[in-house]
């Protein structure tokens, strides 16, 4: 791969002003840690750039940001929060996901308020969330908090948009203030399937046992997003009931279900739950299966025993399983199970 720190900014000008040839990675990685001088070089261009090459580079800038989070692009999508284009500016804040600066946090009040797209204005409210933990465990003052607590309740109580106001809510689950419980029973009663979902996500964020059969008694719904939800917000309570009813949704019709009850009972854990995930993962014939199957079971050893199987790898695993020798140490952690549920 070319070195991106060797490409010239009229370098790269012409590579985003190219519209017939598709933008090599090479020249995203260029766009991290931009200096101040490099940014304001693209901001007197960044108008020449067509709308649909605007929209892909932040999408892949979003995408990169989630994977690695050794690359920055907080100067360019702090600029591009100021876009004309709604789609662009949704994206800027969500590829500003690690951003945690305090200022952030007027950026974004200032685009719940006033910002005409509903979809940025989402995009706002869910990005608060983040500012709701960190308040939580008092990584920023109690008076921060409770000024983006208070337009998040503002915003789940007015006429806003239903995107904006399930965002709100679900940004108010890391929130420990006593209205945000009836706010989250509110939506959950509720006839919209919308709300439901998004009641079990701020359940799932309270990190709050008592909304377990709540969580729970939806994990039968019939309709496939709610089962999802609910599955996911199990695994973060850390639900021991909703064990059983996971590792039969492990075989349900929809894919994002299958895939949450994996990753829920990766963080559960306990009696027949390693069995069941290694099984899946020697027969699985899905890619994106077979992936998440090798990160649940990373995360399943640490759940269950802190590093049990040591730096066995998950190929070893099945490769020692082959010939038995793990099924014995499998019996034996399930003994250790019984023990540990009995307690």
């Amino acid at each position: 791969m070319r070195d991106p720190a060797k490409i010239t900014l009229p370098q790269l000008k012409q590579a985003l002003l190219d519209v017939n040839t598709p933008l090599a990675a090479v020249y995203l990685y260029r766009l991290s840690d931009l200096s101040d001088e490099d940014l304001s070089e693209i901001k007197s261009f960044w108008h020449e750039i067509p709308l649909w090459r605007k929209q892909a580079l932040m999408e892949d800038i979003e995408e990169m940001s989630e994977n690695d989070p050794l690359l920055s692009y907080d100067n360019l999508s702090l600029f591009a929060l100021s876009d004309p284009d709604a789609r662009v500016r949704e994206l800027a804040i969500r590829s500003l996901s690690y951003y945690e600066e305090p200022h952030f946090i007027n950026l974004l009040l200032e685009i719940l308020e006033k910002d005409q797209s509903p979809d940025v204005r989402a995009a706002a409210a869910f990005a608060l969330g983040k500012f709701v933990f960190l308040g939580e465990i008092e990584a920023i003052s109690e008076a921060r908090l409770r000024e983006v607590e208070d337009r998040l309740i503002q915003t789940f109580t007015s006429n806003d948009a239903l995107l904006v106001r399930r965002s709100a809510l679900e940004a108010l689950g890391y929130s420990s203030r006593p209205e945000v419980e009836g706010f989250v029973r509110e939506a959950y009663y509720s006839d919209n399937r919308d709300l439901i979902a998004s009641s079990l996500v701020a359940m799932g964020r309270s990190v709050n046992s008592e909304w377990t059969p709540l969580v729970e008694a939806m994990l039968d719904h019939e309709d496939a997003i709610i089962r999802y939800e609910a599955a996911r917000a199990a695994g973060e309570l850390e639900a021991v009931s909703c064990r059983h009813r996971l590792l039969e949704l492990l075989d349900d019709a929809d894919l994002d279900v299958r895939l949450a009850a994996i990753w829920s009972l990766s963080q559960i854990g306990g009696e027949g739950v390693m069995d069941k995930l290694l099984e899946l993962y020697e027969t699985t014939e899905d890619d994106e299966v077979f992936d998440l199957l090798e990160d649940a079971l990373d995360n399943l050893a640490f759940t269950q025993g802190e590093g049990f199987f040591g730096l066995l790898d998950v190929e070893q695993m099945m490769r020692d399983n082959e010939d038995g020798e793990f099924d014995d140490y499998l019996e034996e952690w399930d003994d250790f199970d019984d023990f540990e549920d009995e307690d």
